[in-house]
């Protein structure tokens, strides 16, 4: 059985922003947190939200139905009969319902796998299926944040790194702002509750950093659907 470390997570700016780990010293986290420092928050996302917006599910459940229509109008173009296309029709429902299966399989897993922590200090993502990596990142190692809300109440909080510090794409993936491979964002994908997690990350921020944040209170669903895309913070 292997001892517990006591070395804390570091702040250092200098230190690495990853960490490949086999044991968690507590839920989330690699290390023990140094002393005053405290978890004000942790969570998951919702593996239906991932689901639909990280493996695209519902545009994958719209692209085979198109498929399965299509088959059976060129089949019947072709004089083909009814129980020729039926059998036809049903094989291709079959194999769809599997791969979105196990696609949506997957997104449960992912989203079980991950664990999001916000400090008073920093951000902490536990991600991985099969490998787990932490990525630890400092207030001060942030340069903005976003918010985009839904009107189910989830929402993605995509994280600005500061200029010098990269972290690959397919390292974070999906955990990560879609379309930014040049400048990869940590994000926060599909948190339940997202205003309430964004206002809590805002303020924490604002009292490690000093900066002073763009108000994040919470929209009304449908105006924050329609909206998207809301800054919290910058410098």
């Amino acid at each position: 059985m292997k001892a517990v470390r006591k070395s804390s997570l570091p702040l250092d700016p200098s230190a690495p922003l990853a960490e490949e780990h086999e044991f968690e010293a507590a839920r989330g986290l690699p290390e023990l947190l140094p002393a005053g420092e405290r978890v004000l928050w942790q969570g998951s996302p919702d593996w239906r939200g991932l689901a639909r917006e990280a493996f695209h599910v519902r545009k994958l459940v719209v692209y085979f139905a198109a498929l399965v229509l299509l088959r059976v109008v060129l089949m019947a173009a072709e004089g083909a009969t009814g129980a020729a296309m039926f059998i036809s029709a049903l094989w291709l429902v079959l194999l769809a319902s599997a791969a979105l299966g196990l696609l949506s399989f997957t997104a449960w897993l992912a989203a079980k796998s991950a664990i999001y922590t916000i400090t008073n200090r920093r951000v902490v993502l536990r991600i991985g299926i099969v490998l787990t990596l932490t990525f630890n990142i400092p207030f001060r190692r942030i340069a903005a944040a976003g918010l985009h809300l839904r009107a189910d109440g989830t929402g993605d909080l995509p994280l600005q790194l500061a200029p010098g510090d990269v972290i690959a794409f397919l390292h974070l993936w999906p955990h990560v702002r879609p379309w930014r491979a040049a400048r990869p964002e940590p994000m926060l994908r599909c948190v339940p509750q997202a205003a309430q997690v964004a206002q809590l990350l805002s303020q924490a921020w604002a009292q490690e950093t000093g900066v002073a944040l763009a108000n994040t209170a919470a929209q009304p669903e449908v105006s924050a659907a329609q909206s998207g895309q809301h800054a919290l913070a910058g410098r």
